[in-house]
This record gives structure tokens, sequence and C-alpha cells, in this order.
């Protein structure tokens, strides 16, 4: 069983920067790929950017978030620069039990609560 906490969330400016943290609990963090979704008011979940040795992101936010993850910490980690008005959501963090990245949310089998981001214009 798998534990994560977001936490990092928000108001920031457009053009402003935030980053958010994922602690996760348990004793095998690294048999896991890392996913964060995000979930604006009215519209469908999306994925945003996955981790396991390597890195993926969706087209939408390639070039101004990066994700990483300290494994010593357990911990996974989205910066996201230059924020826009559309990237303003609850963000989820995810892990799944396979080092196989994926941008499809069912393929996660634990979540995070959420932290929202704001962003003003």
């Amino acid at each position: 069983q798998v534990q994560l906490v977001e936490s990092g969330g928000g108001l920031v400016q457009a053009g402003g920067s935030l980053r958010l943290s994922c602690a996760a609990s348990g004793r095998t963090f690294t048999a896991y790929a890392m996913g964060w979704f995000r979930q604006a008011p009215g519209k469908e979940r999306e994925f945003v950017a996955a981790i396991t040795w390597s890195d993926y992101y969706a087209d939408s936010v390639k070039g101004r978030f990066t994700i990483s993850r300290n494994n010593v910490k357990k911990t996974v980690y989205l910066q996201m620069n230059s924020l826009k008005s559309e990237d303003a959501a609850v963000y989820y963090c995810a892990a799944r039990r396979d080092l196989a990245l994926s941008t499809i949310g069912s393929d996660y089998d634990y979540w995070g609560q959420g932290t929202q981001v704001t962003v003003s214009s």
C-alpha cells in the first residue's frame, strides 16, 4: 500500500512559478512509476508528466514543467514555470506499480488527495 500526500499548491500570478511535492509512504518507492495529473473545473482529468528513469510530458507543459524524483526522500516534484491561466487546476500525484511510463490515469494504482493551483491573470 502506498499513500501519497501532495503539497505546494497555491495562488500565483501568470508567468510565475510553483513547485509541487508529493511525499510517498511505503518501502518500494523505486519500483513505482510516478505521475502528475490535473483536473480543471468542468474538464476531464488530464496527464501532465510522468517519471521512472526517464520523464515524459504532455505537449501543453513541455518546456515549462519539470518532473523529478528523490528516491531517498520518496518524493516526486513538479516544478512549474511560466504558468498560464489554463494551468489552473487541482493537481494529483499518482503511483503505478510498474516502471513503464504511462499517460493513462487508469494505469496508476494510487492517488493523492490533490492540491489546488490557481493562476491569476
